[in-house]
Parts: C-alpha cells; sequence; structure tokens
C-alpha cells in the first residue's frame, strides 16, 4: 500500500467535542474542511437561535446539510435529464442531415 493510500488517526473537535477518526491521508484535508463547515454552522446557529442544547444544534446541521445534497441531487437529475434531451435533438438532426432529409 502506498503511503498516500495509508490510513491515519487524527483527532478532530465538532461542537467543542473531541472525536478520533481513521482516514486515508489523502482524505484528510477533506475532513478537516468538513469539520470547519460544521463548526462554523454550528456557530451560526447559536448566534441566531436561543437553542443551546449541542444535539439540537448538529441535528440541525446534519438536516441543513441532507437538504443541500438532496438539491444538489436533484439539481443533477434535472441536468442529466436537459443533456439527454440535448442529444436526442441532436441526434435527430444528424440524422436528417446524414438521410439528407430537410425540412
Amino acid at each position: 500500500m502506498s503511503t498516500e493510500d495509508s490510513s491515519q488517526k487524527i483527532k478532530v473537535a465538532i461542537a467543542n467535542r473531541v472525536y478520533p477518526l481513521t482516514v486515508k491521508r489523502t482524505e484528510e484535508a477533506r475532513f478537516r474542511r468538513a469539520v470547519a463547515l460544521i463548526n462554523e454552522m454550528v456557530g451560526q446557529f447559536e448566534e441566531k437561535y436561543a437553542v443551546r442544547d449541542k444535539q439540537d444544534i448538529l441535528a440541525m446541521c446534519a438536516l441543513q446539510f441532507a437538504n443541500q445534497i438532496a438539491k444538489q441531487k436533484e439539481q443533477k437529475t434535472e441536468l442529466s435529464l436537459q443533456v439527454t434531451n440535448d442529444l436526442k435533438s441532436i441526434d435527430t438532426l444528424l440524422s436528417k442531415v446524414l438521410i439528407g432529409d430537410s425540412e
């Protein structure tokens, strides 16, 4: 196994609580960015709402992130359908040109 693929143990702090993780070296930076995003959102919820229970705040963070993922999946599906339709239109036009059918 190469050094890049090897795992390492790291500690991350989410909402002032430390969690030990074992991650691939190539994924450490992404995990740390994810932790920073979570902590930033925790801070925003703490400032915006009078909720002090970390579990409630983390649940709201999870809901927010899940909503973002669901939205991205919807957009990806819509884009995929649009690309498929565009390719069908191009195929139809090319078929007409190659067959010599002009309208």
